[in-house]
């Protein structure tokens, strides 16, 4: 259903607007169109009608919702609220006002009368009121009290059919006409290179709005902090290790993932020296700095070298243990791994330790969710903060994965593009999505604001950096961002670019396939791009997947393209 604006803001002392928009908006039809604070101007004279719903093939309502205790005596409405008593203006007369004013705006603005059956009424939503009560020019159907609010979408039907004037139901056409109107649309012309930025910049502030977290948080010396895909978790964890550094302690911010390390490095390239972690990057490298020799197969990584590690820590001297340890992505760190971290701290039983974790992206899968286990697991002590705001993506892209992040998840970014699914068969995927990164170039796009990520078999330009060993160039390219990427979900964890075309090529194994599905839905921030098969992505993301892409663009690339 259609919400004008889509995300209304309800500011103090607005409750009982909100709880009737709420009720409104769960129990209309989807091709209803629900509006909030409609302002109206009739020569000096101003209106605003609080709820407006136009329901085609049916008609207009007008709603004003009123809070607190309201009555009337002696045809004097009044509204109570725990500290007083009040005389109010009639909110009938009002609605019915406000209804009218609308009805003559709109029609000098359309060039014809409004012949659509429309309805004045009024919500209140803390007031009983009996059935049998009526007054004066206002029948008891066009009252909705505390019971008729919890789900008020037939008697609305039925007050505009019963008792709105007009002679005809709404015309869906019509009713466009004047969805227009209420919008204020105003049309510039976009270039989408540039125009993404705002809702970018307007990201970053509210991810640095995050600090708060790190600030209420300051005297816990062992948090995890557990927030979905695009809460902002990377940047608390950069912003914590440089708070603690400039405390002068010793400070490991430490990672699984390649890319996110190279990252990291990056983000604190540019910091004073005092403002350093002394060490940046991937846990294996700290362990190989520190002499640990290096081996080959998971049982090393795993298992071996955490256990050197731990060897190596009990001969460490006071000046080398860190003070505090900072992990982001911490799910994909092995258990073992965290055992061994700890012995290199100044006191590995009550150190400062910070996890920065998404249980739902534990996408390795390798060590039967032990490190994701949050009561019996290595972090199972640690105290929970939990970062439920979604920050990092427009709530388009955000509404695609939200059935995978959680009961809290709360997308709170601008409203941005419609996500585009391009419905293809699986073993033409890739050749699909670089049809689309040809057009997204062709439409204004920067190649540097793309990445195109898949879910089995790496893109040819990325196989052959694999072939050639050039991991190390790999990653120096991306962060350049100097051109297009092209990459796999498994290694895009934690990093982000404007727009991402996500190539659903097939999955190795379909126990894990929801896990990358999650990540790769995740790392657009302005745009995304599905590029597969309907059918496999729904086998591997279940029906909520399915119908989120049910509300995106169906897009053919090749017609872009000419």
């Amino acid at each position: 259903m259609r919400c004008i604006p889509e995300e209304p803001e309800f500011g103090e002392g607005h409750h009982a607007e909100k709880a009737v928009w709420t009720a409104l908006r769960n129990s209309l039809p989807d091709d209803c169109v629900l509006a909030h604070s409609v302002q109206v101007r009739d020569g000096r004279n101003e209106y605003e009608i609080d709820l407006l719903v136009l329901w085609p093939n049916v008609g207009m309502a007008a709603i004003e919702v009123k809070g607190g205790q309201v009555s009337v005596m002696d045809g004097q409405w009044y509204q109570s609220d725990r500290n007083q008593k009040r005389r109010i203006q009639s909110p009938v007369a009002q609605s019915q006002s406000s209804l009218h004013a609308l009805k003559d705006w709109l029609e000098i603005q359309l060039g014809s009368r409004i012949s659509s059956r429309c309805a004045y009424m009024v919500s209140l939503p803390y007031t009983d009121v009996p059935r049998n009560w009526t007054m004066a020019g206002c029948p008891r159907s066009l009252i909705l009290d505390k019971d008729d609010s919890k789900s008020p979408a037939e008697l609305v039907r039925q007050a505009i059919e019963n008792e709105g004037g007009g002679a005809a139901p709404l015309a869906p056409a019509f009713l466009e006409r004047v969805v227009r109107k209420l919008g204020g649309n105003l049309g510039t012309a976009v270039v989408p290179s540039t125009a993404s930025q705002e809702d970018e910049a307007a990201q970053d502030h509210l991810t640095e709005r995050q600090s708060v977290l790190l600030q209420a948080t300051r005297s816990l010396p062992r948090i995890r902090f557990t927030g979905g895909a695009g809460s902002g978790k990377t940047w608390l964890a950069v912003e914590k290790a440089r708070m603690l550094s400039k405390e002068g302690k010793r400070v490991g911010l430490f990672c699984y993932n390649k890319g996110l390390g190279q990252y990291l490095q990056d983000r604190v390239e540019t910091w004073r020296r005092q403002a350093k972690p002394v060490f940046t990057g991937e846990f294996h490298e700290y362990v190989r700095g520190l002499g640990v020799p290096d081996g080959k197969g998971q049982d090393y990584f795993d298992l071996e070298m955490p256990r050197l590690l731990k060897e190596l820590a009990a001969e460490m001297d006071p000046h080398e243990r860190l003070d505090a340890i900072v992990v982001d992505e911490a799910q994909d760190f092995a258990p073992l791994w965290w055992d061994a971290l700890l012995a290199c701290t100044t006191d590995p039983d009550a150190g400062e330790v910070y996890a920065f974790m998404d249980d739902r992206q534990d996408v390795y899968q390798r060590w039967g969710g032990a490190t994701a286990d949050l009561t019996n697991g290595p972090m199972a002590t640690l105290v929970p903060i939990h970062v439920d705001d979604n920050l990092r993506n427009t709530r388009k892209i955000a509404e695609t994965f939200k059935p995978f992040a959680g009961d809290y998840f709360t997308p709170r970014g601008s409203t941005g593009l419609p996500v585009r699914f391009v419905d293809c068969p699986t073993e033409g995927a890739l050749q699909v999505a670089d049809d689309c990164v040809d057009a997204l170039i062709d439409e204004g796009w920067a190649n540097n604001q793309i990445a195109l990520l898949t879910t089995k078999d790496r893109h040819p330009i990325h196989l052959d950096y694999f072939k050639r060993d050039a991991t190390e160039e790999y990653w120096r390219d991306f962060h350049a961002n100097t051109g297009e990427f092209y990459g796999h979900v498994l290694g895009f964890k934690g990093l982000e670019r404007s727009v991402v075309v996500l190539c659903i090529n097939g999955f190795k194994d379909m126990s894990r396939a929801r896990e990358q599905l999650y990540v790769g839905l995740s790392r657009a921030r302005s745009l995304l791009v599905v590029v597969g098969d309907s059918g496999l992505l729904e086998q591997a993301g279940g029906r909520e997947l399915k119908l989120a892409l049910s509300r995106s663009q169906a897009w053919n690339p090749a017609l872009e393209n000419g």
